[in-house]
């Protein structure tokens, strides 16, 4: 029920529109087509992202205060209703950034998925008023096998994802420069993003597809604008206070 939901819902409308994108495209370029469609559905996902984002970085910002309440020698409920307080005042929730995430990662998938599975356009999943292009160029600009292994879009999928971690926001520091072992997993697991992931992202780009790459290259690179873009609000809105 779940997966035949699934893919009326996203696997299959994502294969008809890279189909129609392929058709329009001169050349019938893979690769062109594979970006259009990664940028439409990052731009579509851009408020849910964009909303994620700034959840998350004022979650960041509250981490002093939130461990300044903890470290009151309150008792637990007495914590729970200054931490409450503490998000009312600034308008923040913990578990909405979560959930924004959680609706976005389905969509993701299915995306990743298209590229995953191959690009095989099979008449099965086209709908009839979408027909298979009469010409699919795999070779990217003419120098790259989407349909194979690439190193060096791999190589640049792991740069990119290093990117995205870089960009993202950080943990603000500890009252004191004491930090407990929440916040200290929490910088070991950003070191871990930044430095272990992209190698990671890589190795599994490079196993897959070259497709895939390109695919992890374009979601990150939208991502590391995104987040730029919104560092440049936060900054701008801090001036005009």
């Amino acid at each position: 029920m779940l997966h035949n939901l699934w893919n009326a819902l996203l696997y299959k409308p994502f294969v008809n529109v890279l189909a129609f994108l392929v058709s329009i495209i001169p050349g019938g370029d893979m690769g062109v087509a594979v970006i259009i469609l990664t940028l439409l559905v990052k731009t579509a996902l851009f408020p849910l992202s964009q909303r994620s984002i700034e959840s998350q970085a004022k979650m960041k910002l509250l981490e002093p205060e939130i461990a300044k309440i903890k470290a009151g020698g309150a008792s637990k409920e007495e914590q729970a209703k200054q931490t409450f307080d503490l998000y009312k005042k600034y308008k923040t929730n913990p578990f909405s950034g979560c959930l924004l995430i959680f609706i976005q990662i389905p969509i993701i998938f299915a995306l990743y998925y298209v590229f995953y599975k191959g690009i095989k356009f099979d008449e099965g999943v086209l709908y009839s008023f979408i027909h298979a292009p009469l010409h699919v160029n795999n070779i990217f600009l003419g120098l790259v096998d989407l349909s194979g292994k690439s190193m060096v879009l791999a190589v640049l999928a792991g740069v990119s994802q290093f990117l995205q971690a870089h960009y993202m926001p950080k943990s603000a520091p500890s009252v004191g420069g004491k930090g407990n072992f929440a916040e200290s997993f929490g910088k070991s697991m950003q070191m871990q993003m930044k430095y272990v992931f992209p190698f990671l992202i890589a190795f599994f780009a490079y196993s897959i597809s070259g497709a895939v790459a390109l695919y992890w290259i374009v979601s990150n690179l939208f991502a590391v604008g995104q987040q730029i873009y919104s560092n440049k609000k936060k900054r701008l809105a801090l001036v005009t206070k």
